[in-house]
């Protein structure tokens, strides 16, 4: 019955869609051969929320067209790779690292150059609020000459170029930045796609770079929708109204060709944080209880229908190394009978279990004895009052990956006191402690062993409760060939991308 609701309110969404993408850009070059590329058409998730800054998740979406990079990225295995550096070298016992820059040219024609470099990581560095890749780190970047940058922090960094890869630190023009720090992110950064246009918060158009430094991209450009209902952009896919359709609902996986499903291992968690600076939740025996009260086994198999594993704390199966280094949570509080505790669960809709995910824990948290109170908007409409702590608990789907491919650095900014994404708004002595020794931590496996000890005080207060591991299921028509979905959700389209 679930399934048969969801087909037929596809079909009443799917004339909205009708059109939309031959009407954005020029599609004529989808016939006109290997020559002219085709234009790539793509349905994304999630509408811009910042007017595409750099600074904040907006700079995810850029990353994955294909417009931004910065001087490392990561590789399959979470490894920092050159990029618009092309060699590194630390100094002074890893408080600053020397970048060497390739030959490469920003999007407006200009130089990219040390000193450019160095003033847009400076300006990263001023951003209020600061990139979660910057998370408790003081970072200062000057020109060595015209092609080398010295970037320096107040402690020592280990992971400085895994750090430098998050989209947030990408670099751009010096003519993107205002005195106001406002970024122009048209056509002012240096991927294989520039951004050239924008309709507000539903759409974009990008244009091959034809300069870009690794190579003309085999597409003439992208015209990208943000299309927050999930059934619509797995009906804009089935229809052919698009090449490449991310996040697809997995209820909507049979109906499709199964050719055009591609599934891919990520360190995506959905998790249930706890606000413990105000409400119900403040009170550690209540957030014990709810942990009690939840199954996650049955988030699994429904909601996510076999395309997710219950988790088994904040770092999951697709990194290969936390299941033999897992610490078991203590001290623990006990829990306390809810008697009718209200408190109001929020999610959003732009991840379609995430709302399905969210009922069943609001079943399963009333027979436990909470009154709970559902709020379901947009991620565009639920972020300001999410990040100003207006609820009692919130459905959220995090890749703990994301900002670095450092587990350490996804403990300091979502889960410290000073944390720029720590949405259950937790400050702990002990965690930010055991965070500030993982910090510490040079060689890779005491990273790690020290990541998993601050996991488990972490998991200890009860104030995230991680509840499914999930996959990555991105819907890319049979025609397209190059796209390029990862663990690290940064990347999906890049210079062999083409239909």
């Amino acid at each position: 019955m679930r399934t048969s609701r969801r087909l037929i309110a596809g079909l009443f969404v799917l004339p909205l869609l009708s059109g939309c993408f031959a009407s954005s850009g020029d599609d004529s070059s989808a016939s006109a051969g290997a020559a002219g590329g085709a234009r790539l058409r793509v349905a994304l998730p999630f509408a811009p929320t910042e007017n595409y800054s750099p600074y904040g998740q907006d700079a995810m979406l850029l990353s994955r067209l294909g417009v931004t990079e910065g001087l490392t990225r990561l590789d399959a295995n979470g490894t920092a790779v050159p990029a618009l550096a092309e060699s590194w070298s630390s100094e002074n016992g890893g408080r600053s690292w020397v970048f060497t820059l390739r030959d490469a040219t920003f999007q407006d024609g200009e130089a990219v150059t040390a000193e450019a470099v160095a003033a847009a990581l400076t300006a990263a560095g001023k951003a209020d609020p600061a990139p979660s890749a910057l998370s408790g780190v003081q970072l200062t970047a000057t020109a060595e000459d015209g092609d080398r940058v010295r970037v320096a922090t107040a402690a020592s960094d280990p992971v400085l170029p895994l750090r430098l890869s998050n989209p947030s630190l990408a670099v751009f023009s010096p003519k993107a930045y205002d005195k106001k720090g406002t970024v122009n992110v048209v056509g002012t950064a240096t991927g294989p796609f520039a951004l050239t246009s924008t309709e507000g918060d539903t759409a974009a158009t990008l244009d091959r770079f034809d300069d870009y430094w690794g190579g003309r991209a085999q597409a003439s450009g992208v015209t990208a929708r943000f299309v927050s209902d999930g059934t619509a952009r797995a009906n804009a896919l089935r229809t052919g109204q698009v090449d490449i359709a991310e996040s697809l609902p997995v209820a909507q996986l049979a109906s499709l060709d199964q050719d055009d499903v591609h599934e891919v291992n990520t360190a995506r968690n959905t998790s249930l944080y706890l606000n413990t600076r105000s409400g119900a939740f403040t009170e550690p025996g209540l957030r014990a209880a709810a942990r009690e009260a939840i199954d996650t086994s049955v988030i699994a198999k429904g909601a996510y229908e076999g395309y997710a594993v219950p988790a088994q704390g904040l770092f999951g199966p697709a990194l290969t190394w936390a299941a033999g280094k897992r610490v078991e949570p203590a001290g623990r509080a006990r829990a306390t009978r809810p008697a009718g505790e209200s408190i109001t669960l929020a999610t959003y809709s732009d991840r379609p279990e995430l709302p399905e995910t969210a009922q069943v824990l609001q079943q399963q948290l009333r027979k436990a004895g909470f009154k709970v109170k559902l709020e379901v908007r947009t991620y565009a409409r639920l972020e300001g009052d999410l990040l100003d702590g207006k609820f009692d608990a919130a459905v959220f789907s995090r890749n703990m990956m994301l900002d670095t491919g450092d587990p350490v650095t996804v403990l300091a900014s979502d889960y410290t006191c000073d944390g720029s994404n720590n949405l259950s708004f937790l400050c702990d002595k002990n965690v930010d402690g055991l965070v500030a020794a993982a910090q510490a931590e040079s060689g890779t496996a005491e990273r790690q062993d020290a990541a998993m000890k601050a996991e488990a005080a972490v998991l200890g207060t009860d104030s995230v409760i991680p509840l499914v591991h999930l996959k990555l299921v991105a819907g890319i028509a049979t025609d397209v060939q190059g796209a390029l979905p990862d663990p690290y959700e940064r990347t999906l389209i890049g210079t062999g991308t083409r239909r």
